[in-house]
């Protein structure tokens, strides 16, 4: 029976950095090479990053992808690596236009390519704007395995692709993707995976994007199943990795070429059957984090890679001692380190003692760096020179913080991160040009009943492993408030936010409509009141700082409704 070893190299590679995203190549198929690999398969637009987006149809930067491609292929040959079979995601072009493409390296050449054919074009994905379908299939043989891919969504979709080469006949499918990550989407992946293995009747090995970019995170979490869909590796969350398979397969099958069914199927040999070897034990099938965990982790990711991959060396926030601010302090620290975190208490003449001993606390648990800058005369300048009275009042704080935080930024590099969550925003409780300023929001698609969850998560970890909590348990039991006038809690303003969040979760998530709503068993009265303020502030979340998406309906990316709208619901 052929044999085939495989390698399914979880990487974190970033958009538009052609050059390091191909040395990154190099180094792990070295890594492949080591752990006697023949296959080596890399996430999907690897080469380019992913997405790209309007990358795509700009015919320089497709050129220089083919280029990188080709300068690819001679690099891993000239590094001693081109008796490895690579498979690399990249942006091709041609006559038809931009394609989201990946193709097979050995022996120093471009041996196949293959182009995706099912293109997403919803949620967070617009891949019909940017690119042409594939309607062909390269089979590869390697060490004398028939092998054939899928791209990405063409695992996801019914039908194409997987049917094709399953009528065709293969040894094994191996799936290169960049799936991005969100809340309960593991529990997906794997039925998902199995249920395309039985298609193909084949073993199937898919392999996921790690990392962040831009509001997008990718968890990884790579799968390798047999062909009656059973687990048989699968990688770490949230963390580069290398995977290493053996296959024993039987090889020899009823192997078609030509048409099947709408695709052209061409087969590729890279190398016959090598001598006989000792398999590998059998991968680590790593555990899937909990809900919470994972939802830290993907945070924390996003964070980090935002700040890194936009060359940025610290970060500055405010911190009230409230539980938005304490968690976003914590993220910051676990993503850069102590060191690279600068918090910064702005207190007001209504700024109460524990807020100011809260946030105080906070720095003492996790060791960033903390001063504090009293705002009191700058906003009495405004006040005083403007008359300002009730919510004109208020919100000049919020602006004097924002202004500060800004001029740090500015005269240190610190990248100002927003502390609003995703109920906050949803209903537009925060300030334009105040709390909303900043180049980066962690937690703004983070409802506020799963920021204290969250808390609550970490000051646990903390706990297991014998450190210290980084979250004032004060900054988590206290009641909310903006503390922009004299004994302000977030209810005078808003509904409970337990209330609020599942009716959120619903409207925003759920897109269900005022009938739909009040059939759910919400009171009109609230269902009118929270519909009206979410729909008024879409101009404010127009303007807000990116942030990392987890839930399946992220406001920017996945949620685009118009800002002049006279559609009410009700």
């Amino acid at each position: 029976m052929p044999q085939l070893r495989i390698a399914l190299a979880q990487v974190n590679a970033t958009v538009g950095d052609l050059a390091g995203n191909a040395s990154l190549v190099v180094d792990w198929t070295r890594k492949a090479r080591e752990g006697g690999a023949h296959l080596v398969v890399f996430p999907e637009m690897v080469l380019t990053g992913y997405p790209v987006e309007d990358l795509a149809i700009r015919t320089s930067f497709a050129r220089a992808s083919v280029e990188a491609l080709e300068a690819l292929a001679k690099s891993l040959d000239d590094a001693g690596l081109g008796e490895v079979a690579a498979v690399v995601g990249y942006l091709e072009h041609d006559s038809a236009g931009p394609r989201n493409a990946a193709a097979v390296l050995a022996g120093g050449q471009v041996v196949a390519r293959q182009f995706k054919h099912h293109l997403p074009n919803y949620g967070v994905f617009d891949e019909r704007r940017y690119f042409k379908p594939g309607s062909s299939l390269d089979v590869v043989r390697v060490n004398g395995v028939e092998v054939g891919f899928v791209i990405c969504e063409d695992l996801w979709q019914d039908g194409g692709p997987i049917t094709a080469l399953g009528d065709a006949g293969v040894d094994l499918v191996v799936s290169p993707n960049a799936s991005p990550y969100e809340r309960k989407k593991d529990d997906q992946r794997l039925p998902l995976v199995a249920r395309r293995a039985a298609e193909a009747r084949a073993p199937l090995a898919y392999c996921n994007l790690v990392g962040g970019q831009d509001e997008l995170v990718f968890d990884g979490d790579s799968l390798v199943v047999d062909a009656d869909g059973r687990l048989i590796g699968r990688s770490p969350q949230f963390v580069e990795h290398l995977m290493l398979v053996d296959f024993d397969l039987p090889g020899g099958g009823d192997y078609r070429q030509g048409q099947v069914g709408e695709f052209d199927v061409r087969r590729v040999t890279v190398s016959e059957a090598g001598p006989s070897y000792e398999p590998l034990p059998a991968p680590r099938v790593f555990e899937a984090l909990s809900d919470e965990a994972e939802m830290w982790h993907a945070l924390v990711t996003g964070l980090r890679d935002y700040v890194h991959k936009n060359g940025f060396q610290s970060v500055v926030l405010g911190l009230s001692g409230g539980i938005d601010s304490a968690v976003v302090a914590a993220l910051a620290v676990d993503a850069l380190g102590a060191d690279k975190v600068y918090g910064v208490s702005m207190p007001s003449s209504y700024s109460s003692e524990h807020s100011r001993s809260d946030a105080s606390d906070m720095a003492v648990r996790t060791g960033l760096n903390f001063t504090t800058e009293p705002i009191g005369e700058m906003v009495s300048v405004y006040v005083e020179q403007l008359k300002l009275t009730g919510l004109a009042e208020e919100n000049i704080q919020a602006r004097c913080r924002g202004m500060l935080l800004m001029a740090l930024s500015n005269q240190h590099g610190h990248l100002v991160l927003a502390t609003g969550n995703k109920s906050e925003l949803a209903v537009g409780y925060s300030t334009i040009y105040g709390d909303a300023v900043g180049g980066f929001a962690p937690i703004k698609d983070v409802l506020k009943t799963v920021v204290w969850d969250l808390a609550r998560w970490r000051n646990a970890e903390a706990e297991k492993r014998g450190e210290t909590p980084p979250i004032p348990e004060n900054s988590i039991s206290k009641p909310p408030s903006a503390e922009l006038r004299p004994g302000q809690v977030d209810t005078d303003s808003l509904p409970d936010y337990q209330l609020l969040d599942d009716l959120l979760d619903d409207y925003v998530e759920g897109d269900r409509g005022y009938d739909d709503l009040l059939a759910a068993g919400f009171e009109p009265e609230l269902v009118d009141r929270v519909l009206r303020m979410v729909d008024k502030a879409e101009y404010k979340r127009r303007q807000y700082p990116p942030g990392t998406k987890i839930s399946n309906k992220a406001f920017g990316r996945d949620r685009r409704l118009p800002i002049t709208n006279g559609w009410r619901e009700g």
